[in-house]
């Protein structure tokens, strides 16, 4: 087995991999949703909640106003605005303009399909933040997991240097979380909808990221992927099946 074929066996494998991830946070999802519509996660919201009134301030009011506009639908789209500017005119990258568009804008649209799937009440109506139409999950929390995350991904994927990998992950990572912490802060959201609009824009942004790296291999590898991945478990099936009689035919 040669190198190219090897190293294309094993990133299908993390593919594969990735899709079972994807299916784990389905199920999740799934199940968070199905206690929150039977109220089971009362006592953990409003504990929550508790504690944020507990510690506000007016200082801490605009600042957690800061976070949640940069989670806010015209701070994404303008951002969105300018990576599709550097993946086409900068870095050539059509198939990454494309999935971006579909991570971002089919992200948006999923938000939307499943708030008036769940149709669950916010906890308070607030225009000013965008605290308008049903709560879960929180837009704010999946749109920015989204964006951010497909941020990070490029960052990685062009291999910059490694400190600026680390500070880029940590800085969204942090960022990411203060957005869905401002949503409850506000009162915009419960906490239990932040934490289905993580789970949610974790799943379409692995699905959209694992279509996109399959693509691109696609279109750049000399090796078919199922042909690589037959290559490099072959001598593992044959061992199993030396050492299992019953894998015999």
């Amino acid at each position: 087995m040669d190198k190219n074929e090897k190293i294309a066996g094993l990133a299908f494998l993390l593919l594969l991999g990735g899709l079972g991830i994807a299916a784990l946070f389905i199920v999740l999802f799934a199940e968070l949703a199905e206690e929150v519509m039977d109220k089971e996660f009362g006592l953990f919201d409003r504990a929550i909640i508790a504690l944020m009134e507990a510690g506000s301030s007016e200082t801490l009011d605009n600042v957690m106003f800061i976070f949640t506009e940069m989670g806010s639908v015209w701070f994404l789209t303008l951002s969105s605005v300018i990576i599709l500017a550097v993946l086409g005119f900068q870095m050539k990258d059509k198939w990454g303009m494309l999935f971006f568009v579909i991570a971002v804008g089919g992200g948006s649209l999923l938000t939307l399909l499943l708030k008036h799937l769940y149709v669950r009440e916010r906890p308070s109506i607030n225009a000013e933040i965008d605290a308008l139409g049903y709560s879960f999950p929180s837009g704010h929390s999946m749109g920015s997991l989204v964006f951010y995350g497909f941020v990070m991904y490029l960052v990685i994927r062009t291999r910059q240097r490694p400190w600026i990998q680390w500070v880029t992950v940590v800085v969204l990572s942090v960022l990411i979380i203060m957005i869905g912490s401002s949503r409850v802060y506000l009162g915009a959201h419960f906490p239990s909808d932040v934490i289905a609009g993580y789970i949610a824009g974790a799943i379409w942004l692995l699905l959209s990221l694992i279509a996109l790296e399959w693509i691109q291999w696609h279109s750049r590898s000399p090796v078919p992927p199922v042909h690589a991945l037959r290559k490099l478990l072959g001598p593992l099936y044959r061992a199993v099946r030396t050492k299992l009689p019953f894998f015999s035919d």
